[in-house]
């Protein structure tokens, strides 16, 4: 049987009504060609199975020497949440000693994460691929898996392979638990989406300790603080509100402070990420600290390794959150 004959640029450039030029212009990802056109080419090369040949990867090298990152996050968040900075500098700093850059787009949705994936992976444009805020039952693993794209997961529960972890059941009795050691019993949780896993280890931890109350936002400060209006009515009040994020506790603080509910004096507030300006305002704010740059510059210098190795690597431990106490969390009043 003679073998299929393999797809072209050429063939790519007939079947989308436009030139060779436009589709090398597209599958590279360079300039000259406008995103509906660029989309249209993508298109057609995932439906007819394009791939680089390896005549043509030895003429450009057989590497990209870079690795992508999508964030699937708006764009404003990244300049006023301290985690992203500090993890995007610890990637940089774990692929400087394989000379790699870092490919990063923000993007809007899942299925737009899992587009960018397909199209860095047709173009040839990454080695293999970080992917963080990992989920229940994940697409993004399948479909990497199905690309033989090397990718390491920055997650929140512990991995046999090809992830830097966190233990988020730890960390989450870590927090809740210094809580509930000061007396609170009626703890709220104001937590991102529930379908990221960090969540719902996070808030499986708090329903086993003390039953409290999980609400789900979109990580901004905007909706942290119209939660937090809502849960500091005098009536069914806790005692207690644990935010996922710094930002958000922050704007949680503000809120208390308009109403005039004291801290900790009235609620006991606390956040899981932590940064300069949880220690900076007043109350300062408990939080647990872990080195984010250092989890970023674990999770390149892995990823590293899974792209010069034919079988999936051992995951490993992140750095370990620890308990900051500081001046928004005290005892229950009685």
């Amino acid at each position: 049987m003679a073998a299929a004959k393999r797809v072209t640029i050429t063939d790519i450039a007939r079947i989308a009504g436009v030139s060779p030029g436009a589709v090398s212009f597209a599958l590279n990802g360079k300039p000259g060609v406008s995103e509906e056109t660029r989309a249209r080419i993508l298109r057609v090369a995932r439906e007819q199975h394009w791939r680089p040949s390896q005549v043509a990867r030895s003429l450009v090298g057989a590497r990209a020497n870079a690795v992508g990152l999508a964030l699937n996050r708006p764009a404003r968040s990244l300049g006023t949440e301290a985690f992203f900075t500090d993890l995007i500098a610890g990637i940089q700093q774990g692929l400087s000693d394989g000379r790699a850059g870092l490919q990063l787009r923000l993007v809007s949705s899942l299925d737009d994460e899992l587009e960018t994936h397909r199209q860095w992976h047709a173009a040839h444009q990454v080695d293999g691929v970080l992917v963080i805020d990992p989920l229940g039952d994940d697409p993004r693993v399948q479909a990497l898996h199905h690309l033989q794209m090397p990718a390491v997961l920055v997650g929140s529960h512990v991995r046999a392979t090809s992830a830097v972890w966190v233990d988020d059941t730890e960390t989450a009795t870590t927090l809740f638990g210094h809580l509930a050691a000061l007396g609170h019993t009626r703890i709220a949780y104001v937590a991102g989406p529930a379908a990221l896993e960090h969540t719902r280890l996070r808030a499986g931890v708090l329903e086993r300790l003390v039953g409290g109350r999980t609400i789900n936002t979109d990580f901004s400060p905007a909706a942290a603080g119209e939660v937090t209006r809502e849960l500091l009515q005098p009536i069914d009040r806790p005692s207690a509100i644990v935010y996922d994020n710094d930002v958000m506790a922050v704007a949680g603080l503000r809120v208390a402070q308009e109403v005039g509910v004291g801290v900790p004096r009235d609620v006991s507030l606390a956040s899981f990420d932590d940064s300069v300006i949880a220690a900076l305002v007043r109350p300062s704010l408990t939080a647990m600290t872990r080195d984010t740059f250092e989890l970023g510059e674990r999770a390149a210098r892995l990823l590293l390794r899974q792209i010069d190795s034919d079988v999936a690597l051992p995951g490993e431990a992140g750095p370990t959150p620890v308990l900051t106490v500081r001046e928004s969390t005290g005892h229950l009043r009685r």
